[in-house]
């Protein structure tokens, strides 16, 4: 039995072996080579509670980029926040930071968060959870979607200071 193996391609090598394939003829309509650029940092107004400073650290989460040090500063001023950058690049941060900052500072707040999927919100919640962990105290989160227990539903309903959820449950919660 044949094995074909191929080695990782770069960009530009992908796109070449895209353009010689007969049936991809005529479908690229654009291409654009945008440059890499060094990252972007931003500061914090106000610094973060230390469990959660070296929560972040043990991370590798030494800076933030000035799209989370921004969205950080305006949540916390109770500023609504939209971002939109590319993958991987650190959004997820950018709205857990504030909601375990207020979950250590106020035993009392709450954060709802809604995910399109219960498989984004699961993904979501893991890493969530691994920061989570390394707080003191360590606030109670969970996912709240169909496949939760009644009984534990009621649990967390009362006690999650963060919940992952989708916009089905809103309705059947």
């Amino acid at each position: 039995m044949a094995m074909l193996i191929r080695k990782a391609m770069t960009p530009t090598e992908f796109l070449t072996s895209l353009k010689q394939q007969p049936y991809y003829a005529g479908q690229l309509v654009h291409i654009q080579r945008i440059p890499a650029r060094r990252a972007r940092y931003g500061k914090l107004e106000k610094g973060l509670p230390e469990t959660l400073a070296r929560a972040l650290k043990t991370q590798g989460t030494n800076r933030l980029y000035s799209h989370q040090a921004e969205a950080v500063n305006a949540i916390r001023k109770g500023a609504d926040v939209v971002i939109a950058t590319g993958t991987a690049s650190g959004k997820t941060l950018a709205y857990n930071i504030p909601a375990l900052e207020a979950a250590l500072i106020n035993p009392r707040a709450r954060a709802l968060y809604l995910f399109p999927t219960k498989a984004l919100a699961h993904d979501q919640l893991r890493s969530l959870a691994e920061l989570s962990a390394k707080l003191t105290p360590s606030p109670k989160i969970g996912a709240y979607d169909g496949d939760t227990p009644q009984k534990t539903r009621a649990l967390l309903r009362a006690e999650a200071a963060i919940l992952l959820s989708n916009p089905d449950m809103l309705h059947l919660g």
